[in-house]
């Protein structure tokens, strides 16, 4: 099987599965789903979930959030994990986008990823999910299904974004995103599924 034939069965039998996927994180607009992403950092989206409306009823805004100090911040966003550096991050962040770029969050990868806390893969997020800009955001569970199903050898994430890209159009990027998570939480978690989760049966992955 060829790496565009096992490219296909994934991204069709993803588009069964998920006809409309739709980002986990609940946000209103793009800068409550940029903080949103910011504190998904090596936590978990419903964790993220649990958190973010009492912190976005405190300061939903750039201008409402830069006006409090991490230390303020901090108690909502404590149980999100490295909440010291997120708070600071979240902070700055909103200060840069309210002085420098007028309240509204930056439509640019560069000027997004010169964000405090804001590194590639949220920019991604940022620009496809709020902007429509087409992005291929790797997370952990990309990078492990994109090599388990042999679709990349990369290395690391960089490496997997390429691989990915050059493999699926533009068109479908922002969806496969999603769908890739999504199937990767339901159907082939970290520990593994044995082979028996509908895309490794279907490409003969060993358990």
């Amino acid at each position: 099987m060829t790496i565009k034939e096992r490219a296909s069965i994934v991204s069709a039998t993803l588009a069964e599965l998920y006809p409309a996927p739709e980002i986990p994180l609940q946000h209103k607009d793009a800068y409550t789903l940029l903080i949103a992403v910011m504190l998904s950092a090596q936590c978990t989206d419903a964790r993220v979930n649990l958190v973010t409306p009492a912190l976005f009823a405190r300061a939903s805004t750039p201008r409402q959030m830069a006006q409090l100090t991490p230390e303020e911040v901090r108690p909502y966003i404590a149980t999100c994990g490295l909440s010291e550096r997120k708070a600071a991050s979240i902070v700055e962040t909103s200060r840069i986008i309210e002085e420098r770029h007028g309240g509204i969050v930056p439509s640019s990868f560069e000027e997004l990823e010169a964000l405090p806390g804001v590194g590639h893969k949220t920019a991604s997020v940022v620009m496809n999910q709020a902007y429509g800009h087409p992005a291929f955001p790797v997370d952990t569970h990309i990078y492990r299904l994109a090599r388990k199903w042999k679709l990349s050898k990369g290395t690391n994430v960089e490496q997997v974004e390429r691989d990915l890209k050059k493999l699926y159009p533009r068109r479908e990027w922002g969806a496969l995103h999603l769908r890739i998570v999504l199937y990767g939480r339901q159907y082939c978690p970290a520990r593994g599924c044995g082979g028996t989760c509908p895309i490794c049966s279907a490409l003969n992955i060993s358990p």
